[in-house]
């Protein structure tokens, strides 16, 4: 079975009140295998991303232990001297992940 092109699959979030994303819900990659999901505070997210880890959204394919559905990429986007957290290549001012469920 070939390796996903994915280090981390983002399947929940939760924002706080000014747009900024509080913490994400996340898989990552551990090898060949993934961890349980484990909880990203926005920071977290920022520094893998920086690093050059890759993070799509999607959803766990029920029964099928580590597949996934995925959904969209996350991409780390620079507007106005600040980083904003988007799926695809949309133009955001805030924190954006379309798509994935708000808790």
């Amino acid at each position: 079975m070939a390796r996903p092109k994915y280090d981390g699959v983002i399947e929940a979030v939760h924002f706080k009140n000014d747009g900024d994303i509080d913490w994400v819900r996340a898989f990552l990659r551990r090898g060949p295998t993934w961890s349980d999901w484990i909880l990203l505070n926005r920071d977290e997210l920022v520094d893998q991303l920086k690093s050059g880890k890759h993070f799509i959204t999607g959803t766990r394919i029920e029964y099928l232990g580590t597949t996934f559905k995925p959904i969209d990429s996350v991409n780390l986007i620079k507007t106005n001297h600040q980083n904003v957290i988007v799926t695809g290549e949309r133009q955001s001012k805030v924190d954006r992940l379309d798509g994935v469920p708000i808790l």
